[in-house]
């Protein structure tokens, strides 16, 4: 009944007047007889979508609306420009396929998977292949739609064939996916507030063509400022894996050899070597802008301002200081020094009036000895005379001339004179005792003496300075100027008769000093003349004449 409710008849209709005919359609060719049998489920699909009951597919799949649609999209045939036989590829003109929406993969795109291409492409070529799509032919009424339905079911599976050998190669996927849409747009300024909003993106976006992956976030503001370093250290040496294709490259499938192929490759190369140089100054761009605007490089640099400030502050008050305790030490030790030589002005005009007392005391006690002795030495008593009363003056000090003379107060001359006497001893026998001990033993054990002295000097007697050692003393001073180490150990070395330093220094002061006496000069200028030597030998002559032998000089016997 469903059947026959569709099928609508044409009858007479009462509008047609005066009997005129009404043409309808054209006389149709002769029907071409084929012996073809129905079957199978493409003939029930294909009558009953003849009758007007069309069965809507429902996919029982888990995938989103947007992922059916991609799947049941109908696509045109490709024009692969990847396919010329030509030496170089065709221009890149004519609308290129969409590999991923022909698998079905267009909301994945470059993130899909190897294994997602696989399964996706088992998937599409069990659905659009030809001998699925047989029914489709059936619903068409004449042959040449028949066969453009035909041409265009093998097209669509050409297509999707193509998008698979495209995409699981690498080479070619990479291709593929340098020319497909992409946003090179960076990003010159925005807010400080708005900046992880507007960089974020951008360098998400130009993350997909990084080697290296994962590529790292760049954060917000919160993040530690070692990732963000981090971060920035791989995208200022970023490597990029993009591709450039140009109209003028060199289709490497149609090399003849290996070494063609190398040669293709530094061709095409050469060819998008500009592309590449603008792609890495781009990513550097905007790299470079993000690093003078990420507020977090910018606290970093304040807070590297401020400490580098807060050292150069802080090394100024260190020198400051350091100045300050130099010139307080300074000012210390003067001070310290004005003390200590104020001090020592005063004990040494302290020791000096100490002395001049003494000394004042020491000539009242000699007046007072000489005072008191006086009388005995005029009467001569007991052979002493004023001599002896010098020496007691001159050998006692202060306390021994006062017990002396405390000794003669009351005293007559005679007890005086013993007392006197009685002193003088004393002092001769501790002079005596003294002198004994200066006296200096000779080689053979026996000590000088001269005569009745009993002091033996121990003065070394001073050898006299000849006119050699004068002369080399003079050249001696002149070869060694002031300023020479060890100068006078030198000089003396330099006289080599065994000089002392001390000997040499007083010689400078007196015997340079002296005025050289001409004849002397005379006599030793006579001395150092020597005669000219005198030839004993007789005079001999030379025969000029040729052929005449010269004779020979006589030997000296």
């Amino acid at each position: 009944m469903d059947v026959r409710s569709s099928i609508r008849l044409i009858s007479y209709s009462q509008e047609i007047v005066d009997g005129k005919p009404i043409l309808v359609s054209s006389n149709c060719l002769p029907i071409k007889a084929l012996r073809l049998e129905p079957a199978g489920h493409s003939f029930h699909h294909a009558a009953r979508r003849l009758v007007g009951h069309v069965e809507e597919v429902t996919d029982d799949g888990d995938g989103d609306q947007k992922v059916a649609d991609d799947k049941d999209q109908t696509y045109m045939p490709s024009f692969d420009s990847y396919s010329g036989k030509g030496k170089k590829k065709s221009g890149a003109g004519g609308n290129q396929q969409d590999h991923y929406a022909l698998l079905g993969l267009a909301h994945l795109r470059y993130l899909a998977t190897e294994e997602q291409i696989r399964k996706a492409y088992r998937e599409f070529a069990l659905k659009y292949h030809p001998d699925k799509q047989a029914a489709l032919l059936l619903a068409e009424e004449t042959e040449s739609a028949k066969q453009a339905k035909k041409d265009e079911i093998e097209s669509h599976f050409k297509a999707i064939q193509e998008a698979y050998e495209a995409l699981i190669d690498p080479v070619k996927r990479r291709i593929y996916d340098s020319t497909d849409e992409f946003d090179d747009e960076i990003p010159t300024d925005c807010a400080p507030q708005d900046f992880f909003k507007v960089f974020g993106p951008a360098f998400m976006r130009n993350g997909r063509w990084s080697v290296a992956q994962p590529v790292p976030s760049l954060g917000d503001d919160s993040t530690s400022i070692a990732e963000v370093d981090s971060f920035y250290n791989f995208w200022y040496s970023y490597k990029s894996w993009r591709e450039f294709p140009h109209a003028d490259e060199f289709d490497l499938e149609q090399a003849e050899s290996r070494d063609h192929k190398r040669w293709m490759e530094r061709q095409n190369a050469k060819l998008s070597e500009k592309a590449r140089k603008e792609e890495y100054a781009r990513i550097r761009s905007l790299v470079d802008n993000a690093y003078k605007r990420d507020p977090r490089i910018l606290r970093r640099k304040e807070e590297e301002k401020a400490e580098k400030q807060r050292k150069k502050e802080a090394k100024y008050l260190a020198k400051k200081l350091q100045e300050e305790e130099a010139a307080r030490a300074a000012e210390e030790e003067k001070r310290r020094k004005e003390e200590e030589e104020k001090r020592a002005a005063e004990a040494a005009l302290q020791q000096k009036k100490v002395k001049e007392k003494e000394k004042k005391l020491l000539r009242k006690e000699r007046t007072r000895l000489r005072t008191l002795t006086e009388p005995a030495i005029s009467q001569k008593l007991l052979n002493l005379s004023a001599d002896d009363v010098e020496s007691l003056c001159m050998g006692l000090d202060t306390e021994q001339l006062r017990n002396l003379c405390k000794k003669m107060e009351g005293k007559g001359g005679l007890e005086i004179a013993e007392v006197l006497r009685d002193a003088r001893g004393y002092n001769s026998n501790s002079e005596t005792k003294k002198e004994d001990e200066k006296q200096t033993p000779l080689q053979n054990g026996s000590v000088e003496t001269n005569g009745s002295d009993p002091f033996i000097s121990s003065e070394k007697k001073e050898k006299p300075w000849g006119r050699e050692e004068i002369e080399l003393l003079r050249k001696g001073m002149q070869k060694y100027p002031k300023g020479t180490s060890r100068r006078w150990e030198v000089i003396s070395e330099y006289i080599g008769t065994g000089r002392s330093v001390e000997e040499i220094l007083k010689a400078t002061k007196t015997v340079l000093l002296q005025k050289p006496d001409s004849n002397k000069a005379f006599d030793s200028f006579l001395e150092k003349r020597k005669p000219a030597p005198s030839i004993a030998s007789p005079l001999t002559t030379r025969e000029e004449t040729e052929g005449v032998s010269t004779p020979q000089m006589p030997e000296n016997g």
